[in-house]
């Protein structure tokens, strides 16, 4: 358990590590394709919380 905890924040601090390193980096065009942007963004939340559900139920069942 103390592993599974200390792996979820790793991944958390790459996470946020990553994301401001993004920020730092503009994109000319972003104004013109948001909604492309914006529907990555939601599938890729979709499908991290789905994983993440199976994940769960995997680890309650086991």
């Amino acid at each position: 358990m103390t592993f599974a905890i200390v792996l979820v924040i790793i991944i958390i601090i790459i996470a946020i590590i990553s994301t401001l390193l993004l920020t730092g980096k503009s994109d000319q065009e972003y104004s013109s394709s948001s909604k492309r942007n914006t529907v990555n963004l939601t599938m890729i939340y979709v499908v991290v919380t789905l994983l993440s559900l199976i994940g769960l139920a995997v680890y309650i069942v086991v």
